[in-house]
């Protein structure tokens, strides 16, 4: 697939590369599909789904139900010894990134101790507590 620009002003350059990889990620998206997975760090912290109906336990005093878009699908698992996972599945690049970075803005990893829902693979950097101070 190729695609032509009418003419080398910079703002069909512009137009020209985003339209491409916009393209290129549907293509992938249809053919090989997008997966996105969180899991979940700290003590007494839970995920179980009901279809696209998610049932997260974050430490709050509450269960979060969080009803994900119909386009996606998501699973939960949950092994003895391992954190809670959320799988995220679908064919739009754009929405799994949305709901996913939703899921982790409701307990963004923290610096001290590395809690919270965060992606899989990704580094949190730690800092040093009060008493590395003195």
């Amino acid at each position: 697939m190729n695609f032509i620009r009418p003419t080398d002003q910079i703002r069909h350059r512009a137009m020209h590369g985003l339209y491409r990889a916009l393209i290129a990620n549907m293509v992938k998206g249809v053919t090989d599909g997008y997966v996105r997975k969180l899991e979940l760090i700290g003590v007494g912290f839970k995920a179980a789904n009901q279809g696209n109906l998610l049932d997260l336990a974050l430490g709050y005093s509450h269960n979060i139900m969080i009803e994900v878009p119909s386009e996606l699908k998501v699973t939960t698992q949950q092994e003895k010894g391992q954190n809670p996972l959320i799988i995220l599945e679908g064919v739009d690049k754009q929405l799994i990134g949305q709901v996913a970075a939703k899921l982790r803005g409701l307990r963004k990893p923290e610096p001290y101790k590395g809690k919270g829902v965060r992606y899989v693979g990704e580094v949190v950097r730690k800092k040093a507590g009060k008493a590395a101070g003195k």
